[in-house]
């Protein structure tokens, strides 16, 4: 399978999403980045990534967990969502065969900040009481959600 990334690519691209993820008016994320770079391989081993999307804002429902998370389907169809903050790791994992809905939403929100609403793309993987939220604002962000949908929803519903 062409272009699968292994841990040391998806810790390059979260420690680029970790300096992203400071705004203006914000501290900047105190990371230990070898200490990061060894969570992520010990958490991936010899696993290898299909897709990455990392949501630049943290989805509602991980309020203090940190400051953005990263999305990973891996060649096996294993799910692993890693939530990153200045002084948090933490990751779920969950077989794409075990989640129980996946639901589109593609639908505007109100930017009160801009005074206008904005349109947005999520994909909301659920399993028990928890669900996994891909969010995305802008365009690069919306094609990221919808080849994660078309890769879940191919390994869940193959056509026959």
């Amino acid at each position: 399978m062409a272009g699968l990334m292994s841990a040391e690519e998806i810790f390059e691209k979260t420690q680029a999403a970790s300096i992203a993820a400071t705004s203006p008016d914000e501290k900047a994320l105190q990371i230990d980045y070898p200490a990061l770079r060894e969570k992520i391989r010990a958490a991936l081993a010899d696993r290898k990534v299909a897709l990455c999307h990392i949501n630049r804002f943290l989805p509602e429902g991980y309020e203090e967990q940190g400051r953005f998370n990263v999305l990973l389907l891996t060649a096996g169809n294993v799910l692993f969502d890693m939530v990153i903050g200045d002084a948090y790791f933490r990751y779920d994992v969950v077989s794409v065969a075990q989640l129980d809905k996946v639901q589109v939403i593609d639908a505007m929100w109100d930017n009160k900040e801009k005074r206008r609403e904005e349109p947005f793309l999520s994909l909301r993987l659920m399993h028990g009481e928890e669900a996994h939220l891909l969010l995305g604002l802008v365009d690069e962000e919306r094609n990221s959600i919808l080849k994660f949908a078309s890769a879940v929803t191919a390994a869940r519903n193959p056509e026959r």
